[in-house]
């Protein structure tokens, strides 16, 4: 909320109202990665308390995940959620529009 305020101070530009807008959206693509990689997380290691998933990391090593009839490892999934959301909310790589 506060970059698309930010964003949309000239709110009687057209252009600021479109980019307030394009942020807003890759904000929350940032947020929906976070949230997801933290609901993973929380789901297989039952805290978000990064000193007791830190130790308890070399147990799943070798854990996979099937979607769709298609094998992820687990702690490759939880990181590409956990990127996903990072760039979506610091506005880097692909969502930096």
């Amino acid at each position: 909320m506060c970059s698309y305020l930010l964003i949309n101070f000239w709110f009687t530009r057209i252009q600021a109202n479109k980019s307030a807008l394009k942020a807003l959206v890759m904000n929350r693509v940032g947020d929906f990665g976070l949230l997801i990689g933290i609901l993973i997380i929380f789901y297989y290691f039952r805290t978000v308390d990064f000193s007791t998933i830190f130790i308890l990391i070399p147990y799943f090593v070798g854990v996979t995940i099937t979607i769709l009839n298609y094998k992820f490892n687990l702690l490759f999934f939880i990181s590409l959620f956990l990127f996903l959301g990072s760039i979506g909310k610091s506005a880097q790589l692909g969502l930096h529009t």
